[in-house]
């Protein structure tokens, strides 16, 4: 597994304009609460202590992908928790909507929007178009620039930021 600094490295290779980068705190969020609604609508009935307890797939997914962000760095696994669960938890308040197929779709397709407008700006390909994992990262990058912004590990922030730069030479050279 690569580490949470080649990870987010290779993300912010293609995330340095602060404009795109803006576009993603709105993009991304969007995106996840849209698949996270859509996955929702199937759900899991178990029972714990004779109470019904009826868990969607969208939050299963969220879960693992927890887990997946506590194998990497456990203090910015914990922020996505804070953030990102109350946006996945929010969903089960539209699933039984008439209209939330309609709903998440365009959603998605918003968020997907304002990601594309993002990198017009930046002038560079989605992450994910070289490597899916990088669909994964994305919402841990918005985590890391918080994280960072609060001061936090500014030793990481730097490597961080430093192999980005290098990551975006070797793009830049192989483009042209």
């Amino acid at each position: 597994m690569k580490s949470i600094t080649d990870q987010l490295s290779t993300y912010k290779s293609v995330h340095l304009n602060t404009s795109n980068i803006k576009t993603h705190f709105i993009g991304i969020p969007l995106i996840i609460w849209s698949v996270a609604l859509l996955l929702n609508i199937v759900s899991f009935d178990f029972t714990i202590n004779s109470e019904l307890v009826s868990v969607g797939l969208g939050t299963i997914i969220g879960l693992v992908a927890l887990v997946y962000y506590v194998a990497l760095y456990i203090p910015m696994a914990i922020l996505v928790l804070i953030i990102f669960g109350p946006i996945i938890y929010s969903t089960h308040l539209f699933v039984g909507h008439e209209h939330v197929i309609v709903i998440a779709i365009g959603v998605f397709v918003g968020g997907w929007i304002l990601q594309f407008i993002g990198h017009a700006y930046e002038k560079a390909k989605p992450a994910f178009v070289d490597d899916l994992n990088q669909l994964l990262i994305g919402p841990l990058f918005l985590i890391a620039e918080i994280y960072f912004a609060l001061g936090l590990n500014k030793a990481m922030e730097e490597k961080v930021y430093n192999e980005a730069i290098d990551k975006r030479k070797e793009f830049e050279s192989n483009k042209s």
